[in-house]
């Protein structure tokens, strides 16, 4: 059977009449044509803080300016207790959900219309501190991958809707007496292998094979409980998995020797240690590093200490060494990492003592700007799509922002929610913004 197509008969017409010039001409003018479109539809938002872990999209056509009642709501469904968010791939969002006394459940969603396509619970009940889920799935063309609050580690087949394999990153590591507030770790995927960190005693990072759930490689445990995720960074043109260690948690463990955090960069293709620097102060750690450009990598924490700024040397002889730039506690985050747009980091810092608002600081340490509690941000999420910034304050609200270091830039702000705590990641993917606090889960139109 001959498949013809209108667009080729033409060319092909104008060709066989060796007139190639009319020919060029056409081709050219559909290329002008087609191109502007092609970037419309934003790519897929796989992991937590989009496809490069860097709260960046490359969605384009975002509102400029917003009605009073703030984008449009194309979906809205019930979710469970918790501060795990969304991602996205192929027209289909996933979310980790969770009862606590069932366990978790792996929720999947048509991202058009917010139909629920399938959900698979499994048996995984307890309550922690701040009760729900909190962490974030990797999903690419084949399965979905998802990490509970109890250490319970899931591979889910996405066409077949069934749980292909499920290990306990805690307890098959000696892990007895769970982390205080939990695990809430968002597993990284590199070539064929699904990584973690444990921080049970008999293990540090561990790397799964994606597809069977047997251990590729794991390091020893490599300090104090952390709530950070590892995450691949280039260093001098190198992968590295970078992760990042608490001091002694002295809020919980009155008694124990206090010991300084560490950050650990290791090859990924083996989990040797490559470099370590070992005086970082949070007694919590939560937000993953920041790659700050030129090898320097933002550690920040939101308990006690703030940020510090290291660079990452390459010596002569191949080793590496490690040089603490500066530190400030007038900058931080308790949750998420901060954004690097254009030179500047951009985080929003409230703690248990401090109420920061949102802050701007540059690379040498210096605060440009903060908003305080005018407006109030706390613990809320960030995107960059088309030189705007979607913002949640984590009470509930949205913002569009201009990132601007010299000064606080808002364009539009619109309420959401009424009770608070929507902590989790946000995801933007074919202009839907998707968005949740502890009782539902939100999609909103955020494009022209």
């Amino acid at each position: 059977m001959q498949i013809t197509n209108p667009i080729y008969d033409l060319v092909f017409k104008y060709l066989l009449k060796d007139n190639k010039k009319i020919a060029i001409l056409f081709i050219t003018s559909i290329i002008v044509l087609v191109i502007p479109f092609i970037g419309l539809k934003a790519q897929d938002w796989p992991q937590i803080y989009g496809p490069d872990r860097n709260h960046t999209s490359s969605q384009k056509g975002l509102l400029r300016s917003w009605p009073e009642e703030g984008p449009e709501v194309l979906w809205s469904v019930n979710v469970g207790r918790g501060f795990g968010g969304p991602v996205v791939k192929s027209g289909r969002v996933y979310l980790l959900d969770r009862d606590d006394e069932t366990g978790d459940i792996m929720r999947c969603f048509d991202l058009q219309d917010g139909k629920e396509l399938w959900k698979y619970a499994q048996n995984a009940p307890g309550e922690l501190p701040y009760p729900g889920s909190r962490s974030v799935p990797v999903v690419d063309d084949r399965h979905v991958y998802a990490c509970g609050p109890n250490g319970d580690l899931y591979c889910f087949d996405v066409e077949k809707h069934q749980l292909v394999w499920r290990k306990n990153i805690w307890t098959d590591h000696g892990g007895k007496r769970l982390p205080n507030w939990g695990i809430s770790q968002c597993p990284v995927i590199y070539g064929d292998m699904l990584i973690v960190s444990s921080h049970a005693p008999e293990a540090g990072v561990i790397a799964y094979n994606k597809l069977t759930g047997d251990i590729e490689w794991k390091t020893p445990n490599l300090g104090n409980e952390t709530y950070v995720s590892p995450k691949v960074m280039k260093i001098h043109g190198e992968d590295h998995i970078v992760m990042v260690n608490s001091s002694t948690n002295t809020f919980i463990y009155k008694d124990l020797e206090v010991t300084p955090g560490k950050v650990t960069g290791l090859d990924p293709r083996t989990g040797k240690i490559i470099w370590q620097y070992a005086d970082w102060k949070c007694v919590i750690s939560i937000p993953c590093p920041v790659d700050a450009g030129n090898n320097r990598l933002l550690i920040a924490g939101g308990y006690d200490l703030g940020v510090t700024m290291l660079q990452i040397n390459k010596k002569a002889d191949g080793t590496f060494e490690t040089t603490a730039l500066f530190t400030t506690e007038d900058f931080g985050d308790q949750t998420k990492p901060p954004f690097f747009h254009n030179g500047y980091f951009y985080a929003m810092y409230r703690t248990n003592q401090k109420r920061e608002g949102m802050v701007c600081l540059n690379s040498e340490g210096q605060i440009m700007w903060k908003t305080g509690r005018n407006p109030d941000f706390d613990r809320g999420s960030m995107i960059l799509a088309d030189g705007l910034l979607l913002a949640t304050d984590g009470l509930n609200s949205l913002y569009l922002l201009e990132p601007d270091p010299t000064e606080f830039k808002m364009i539009s702000k619109a309420t959401y929610f009424s009770g608070g705590q929507n902590w989790a990641p946000i995801a933007l993917a074919d202009g839907k913004l998707l968005i949740r606090d502890q009782e539902k889960m939100l999609c909103l139109k955020v494009v022209k």
